[in-house]
């Protein structure tokens, strides 16, 4: 669960409310900070990545955008964190941006925000979504796709071939499970190398485990049926469209979102801006590589709106 600390906020020059918005006629959860004694700043929303929780790290994030002058909102998807849905860990591309449409007009109606300086803000899989997003050409200034995912195939060539025969195995099961007795089937998000799970790589399970909070309730499974819309998801193919700003932050060592690929897409947007670290995929939240990566995001804000 998610907790504002309003004291710690307000001496650190925000101040944190609770704000949720309506996606599909379920509720999600979402926290606004707003920067001490900035009229109407401009505002980044989050969202985050492949079965992650807005309480993984994301306020980190968001404080650093508070205290240089930007509000930022963050969410969590339907059946995630403290957001309602069911089924539970319920990954699937058009569902998660359903969500963020509906977090973009919920903050786009904000009294508090400029309206016209709106950011989106994703992570891995959600990378994929704002940049999906932002080729729609909405009421947007800018996009930060942070390792981002933009081609299902890529992915998925990371994928250990037992793994690939035992998620097909595992997506029908969950297809035909539910349709047929109501009961999903589940199927790990983290495992170490050798297991069993949706990311296996040397650098997966700590670096995942190193965002989750100690007294997190979250729970390392998602249903299966995301893999039959994995290979399908690449972004990649419409970023041309993307009109506005963009910050492309890739770690040329990242294990799960190839980096080839996320450059090959930072190539393809008119005005986009590559920034490349020498570390893996999870290494830009946590430590000194977030310490860079954060850097780099807010001199790409500071150019663009201050």
């Amino acid at each position: 669960m998610f907790e504002n600390n309003s004291e710690v906020s307000e001496a650190a020059g925000f101040t944190a409310h609770d704000s949720d918005f309506t996606s599909q006629g379920v509720r999600c959860a979402g926290t606004l900070y707003l920067p001490n004694n900035v009229e109407r700043p401009p505002i980044v929303i989050l969202g985050h990545g492949f079965a992650a929780v807005r309480a993984f790290r994301l306020a980190a994030f968001a404080a650093r955008f508070a205290e240089n002058g930007f509000a930022a909102y963050f969410f969590d998807y339907r059946c995630f964190g403290d957001s309602d849905g069911e089924p539970r860990h319920w990954v699937d591309p058009t569902r998660h941006q359903q969500d963020w449409r509906s977090a973009l007009h919920h903050v786009t109606d904000m009294a508090e925000i400029n309206p016209d300086k709106i950011i989106l803000w994703g992570s891995s899989f959600s990378g994929g979504h704002v940049l999906q997003i932002a080729s729609e050409r909405p009421n947007i200034a800018a996009v930060i796709a942070q390792v981002p995912h933009v081609s299902g195939p890529a992915t998925l060539k990371n994928f250990p071939l037992k793994n690939m025969l035992k998620t097909t195995v595992a997506a029908f099961k969950d297809a035909l499970g539910t349709l047929l007795f109501n009961k999903p089937h589940y199927s790990p998000v983290i495992g170490r190398p050798g297991d069993y799970a949706v990311m296996t790589s040397e650098e997966c399970w700590d670096g995942w485990f190193g965002m989750v909070p100690p007294e997190s309730t979250w729970e390392n499974k998602v249903l299966s049926r995301v893999f039959l819309k994995l290979a399908f998801f690449s972004p990649i193919y419409k970023v041309r469209r993307i009109n506005v700003p963009a910050l492309i932050v890739v770690g040329t060592e990242d294990t799960v979102t190839p980096p080839k690929a996320a450059e090959s897409a930072a190539m393809r947007i008119p005005n986009a801006e590559l920034k490349l670290f020498d570390c893996g995929h999870f290494s830009v939240y946590k430590g000194e590589l977030f310490e860079r990566n954060i850097s780099a995001q807010l001199a790409f804000l500071s150019a663009n709106f201050l």
